[in-house]
């Protein structure tokens, strides 16, 4: 008798733990470093709740489980973890571009002004031309979301031209190219993740930053800066990232509703991304920032040795350029 209990515990235990990772084996982990309130956490959470929605009418056991803040660590943590496949998906922002070359074109001062064409750039530039090498990275981006028109807040003075910035200790993402933009600007360009920015500008260690209205105020950038300069000299996306490998194992059915929820969010986050603009510059102005406009000819000026070294240094550099210059000419 006690062998035959015995022997069904551990048949009872083993049921338990195979059910267990099975439903983990079916639980999709979704991150973002983006702070709460921000326009990227925003969309990663609606991405979540209309592909649960979708996932629990054709009854699948597969979920995803949304992880905001970078609780599951920093950008290049999360770069890692998806190759692993210990992250499922991931909302990626400049870091990506790191040692993607042509993914730079996002970075490139001025290029982008305005969201209406930014479905065709999509289409014709990023898809065809990017996305190829991203996956010979062995990610794959199923959606292009909304991060932002990016400025400049620092705590000496107002910038108007880049003769402004000469000196000062700039954060920026570690991405080569912002760093050679505020280099080239005049700056003192210093890398740090996002979620070490506060403590950095209250202690002094960097002076200023540069990042989308929507993640200066979420973060509350404006209890530790002076100064807001409305630059909106680089448009970054978010890029809605798999580990191609795992993905790919995923049923077809799964990945269909995964990337049709993805383009969905896409429309949702482009539409409250605008509408955001005008509300958040305001709040930040009657938080009592001094806020001003940049003189932009100067900025665009000192930024052509920017766009020569993308044409000489990365693959297709010019192509790439030349059809992004040519669909944003069309509202220009």
């Amino acid at each position: 008798m006690k062998l035959f209990i015995f022997k069904k515990s551990i048949l009872t235990a083993s049921l338990t733990l195979f059910l267990i990772n099975n439903t983990l084996a079916k639980e999709l982990i979704v991150s973002t470093t983006a702070s709460i309130g921000s326009i990227q956490y925003k969309t990663t959470r609606h991405f979540v709740d209309t592909t649960n929605d979708k996932l629990s009418k054709i009854k699948s056991d597969y979920q995803l489980k949304f992880f905001g803040s970078g609780q599951l660590g920093n950008d290049k943590d999360t770069q890692q973890k998806l190759k692993l496949g210990t992250i499922d998906i991931a909302l990626l922002s400049s870091t990506l571009a790191t040692n993607i070359p042509q993914m730079a074109i996002f970075e490139l001062p001025f290029l982008i002004t305005n969201r209406e064409n930014l479905h065709q750039l999509e289409s014709e530039v990023f898809y065809p031309l990017i996305a190829p090498e991203i996956e010979k990275k062995g990610y794959k981006v199923i959606g292009l979301w909304e991060n932002g028109f990016r400025n400049i807040t620092n705590n000496t003075k107002p910038i108007n031209k880049p003769e402004d910035l000469k000196g000062l200790k700039i954060r920026t993402p570690s991405s080569s190219w912002r760093l050679n933009i505020f280099k080239t600007w005049g700056a003192n360009p210093t890398p740090l993740p996002f979620g070490d920015v506060f403590i950095g500008l209250r202690t002094g260690v960097i002076d200023g930053q540069e990042n989308p209205l929507t993640n200066i105020y979420s973060a509350k950038l404006q209890e530790v800066q002076k100064f807001l300069s409305i630059t909106n000299h680089v448009y970054s996306p978010a890029y809605l990232t798999v580990g191609l490998k795992s993905y790919n194992k995923l049923p077809e059915e799964i990945r269909n509703i995964i990337e049709e929820s993805a383009k969905l969010s896409q429309s949702w986050s482009y539409k409250e991304a605008e509408r955001l603009d005008s509300e958040l510059e305001l709040k930040l102005l009657e938080s009592g920032m001094i806020v001003n406009r940049v003189e932009t000819k100067y900025f665009i000026e000192a930024s052509r040795p920017i766009y020569d070294e993308f044409k000489s240094k990365v693959k297709n550099g010019k192509e790439i350029l030349e059809r992004a210059q040519d669909i944003m000419k069309k509202t220009n």
